[in-house]
């Protein structure tokens, strides 16, 4: 058990600093830029360390109900970790400040356009959580334990593409890329290694 402690956020910090992202494009891209949040807190009990899922709402025009980590689109002018802090503000209702970033992990570059950038941070007061309903059905706390269990993540194959697709199994729910891409590297940046996900595939119903 990763217990939600100081020496916890420490032990994370120092396995997201030794973590070695893929540098950035030099040329300009064409896929718009985004950013979500893997935002650590305490698991349901309050003694394990846990991040948050949301399902989304089912009134989104895109990927509405399906899981995902607090996030969305950057604003003009705007770096991911400006937007993954805010886009948790506007999901969640949960304010932190910029001190509250572990680190990053690679960007993830989707079939439906976007480029995303997964923002780790620690948030020690997650008690009174106030989903947006216009964006969020419900928020979920995930134990660390439970991405680190052997059987969590399982790869399949799809006639449509060469790449493997990703699943994260969460209790009788299949989680698909780019969330499960996501979660597996920060799942293997905790057991200290440099494991790539851009090459992994989502299901063809997320391509749009």
């Amino acid at each position: 058990m990763r217990t939600f402690s100081d020496a916890t956020r420490r032990n994370i910090a120092a396995a997201c600093a030794s973590f070695a992202r893929l540098p950035d494009v030099a040329e300009p891209s064409a896929l718009k830029r985004a950013a979500v949040v893997l935002a650590l807190t305490a698991s349901c009990d309050g003694d394990d360390t846990a991040f948050l899922l949301t399902r989304r709402a089912s009134s989104l025009r895109s990927h509405r109900g399906q899981w995902a980590l607090p996030g969305g689109r950057c604003d003009a002018g705007e770096t991911p970790v400006e937007a993954a802090l805010r886009e948790l503000d506007e999901e969640l209702a949960l304010r932190l400040s910029p001190d509250a970033v572990l680190g990053l992990l690679d960007d993830y570059p989707t079939r439906s356009g976007y480029l995303i950038t997964p923002v780790v941070v620690w948030a020690t007061e997650s008690a009174a959580l106030a989903p947006n309903p216009d964006e969020v059905a419900s928020v979920h706390r995930i134990a660390l334990d439970t991405i680190e269990r052997d059987d969590a993540f399982d790869f399949t194959a799809i006639p449509e593409s060469s790449r493997r697709v990703i699943r994260f199994h969460h209790q009788m729910s299949l989680i698909h890329a780019p969330t499960a891409a996501l979660i597996y590297q920060f799942r293997e940046v905790l057991a200290g290694r440099q494991t790539r996900v851009t090459d992994l595939e989502q299901p063809v119903f997320a391509w749009k």
